[in-house]
């Protein structure tokens, strides 16, 4: 992020009505418009929390994000560029059912339209370019997608000063503050599983995400850096696993280990292999890639992968 921008997120909440997409407009009151719902970053958020939150905010429905669909970049009469990330966001209808919604001095009225009435509603043309991406994604027979989420261990205890076994290595005070700060980040896009190297430092990155979600950690070998180091790992059985339950999960595992994982998943979906594999692979400690996969068709291949960087 430049200093000079302003950042902020969004998304195109969608669902379907009668076998039909139905998108969510926003009526604002202060500037008498209609446009997608979005807002400014709050300090010491990321882009994907400011999604959910500012979402949650305007509209009264609660979402985990989908496949991103676009960034827009304007400017603002103050003469700074603000810059806006958008991701499809289905509301369940559990979601509109239980929604908070009232009128308000920001938000005068909601309105669930079609594709077609949406474009001609938008009062601006940025919103009208992502809404333009998300129907053709539509069109694309690309959603839903569901979320598999690559995650490396938040930084450890350097091994020059652990003389114990290598998987009982534990996180250092960076490292448990991190685990702590990707828990909200990976809520955002409707986490429910979590599957774990049993190495210490693996585990105890996603355990504040287990107590957040009441959810046991489920162990698999199969991906620890002990099985990739004596040629043993198995990233294949417990990637296809997780692409057959088409689920939201976290892997959490090693460095050495990811790209096997990401491989391997482009493998089981069916996905053209090139250079985002390695770029995708490539994480700093506590940074995750979410590989985003359409639910009624897993081996149409993957939509769109985004990768997230630590913010501590």
């Amino acid at each position: 992020m430049t200093e000079t921008a302003v950042y902020a997120a969004g998304g195109v909440v969608w669902r379907m009505v009668e076998g039909k997409y139905r998108v969510l407009l926003i009526h604002r009151t202060k500037y008498r418009d209609v446009t997608l719902p979005k807002g400014k970053v709050d300090p010491g958020e990321t882009l994907a929390e400011t999604a959910v939150r500012e979402i949650r905010e305007e509209t009264g429905i609660r979402v985990a994000l989908g496949v991103p669909v676009g960034v827009s970049r304007y400017r603002m009469p103050s003469s700074r560029t603000k810059i806006v990330h958008y991701w499809a966001a289905e509301a369940t209808d559990a979601a509109v059912r239980t929604s908070t919604f009232v009128p308000n001095k920001e938000i005068a009225a909601i309105e669930w339209v079609g594709l077609k009435k949406a474009r001609k509603h938008l009062s601006y043309p940025v919103d009208i370019e992502i809404l333009d991406e998300f129907v053709r994604l539509v069109d694309e027979q690309a959603l839903p997608t569901f979320p598999i989420i690559a995650l490396r261990h938040a930084k450890a205890r350097a091994r020059e000063e652990w003389n114990q076994e290598d998987a009982a290595r534990p996180l250092s005070p960076r490292g448990r503050r991190q685990a702590n700060a990707i828990v909200g980040p990976l809520l955002a896009f409707g986490v429910r599983r979590i599957v774990s190297s049993p190495a210490e430092r693996c585990v105890r990155t996603v355990v504040p995400l287990s107590a957040a979600l009441a959810q046991r950690v489920q162990m698999s070998a199969a991906i620890s850096q002990d099985a990739w180091e004596e040629g043993r790992s198995d990233a294949r059985s417990v990637v296809g696993e997780r692409v057959r339950a088409r689920k939201p999960v976290v892997l959490a595992s090693h460095g050495p280990v990811l790209p096997e994982i990401m491989h391997e998943l482009a493998l089981a979906t069916g996905t053209m292999r090139g250079s985002y594999l390695g770029s995708s692979s490539a994480l700093e400690p506590a940074a995750f890639s979410v590989a985003h996969i359409p639910v009624a068709h897993p081996g149409s291949g993957i939509v769109a992968i985004e990768t997230h960087e630590p913010q501590v």
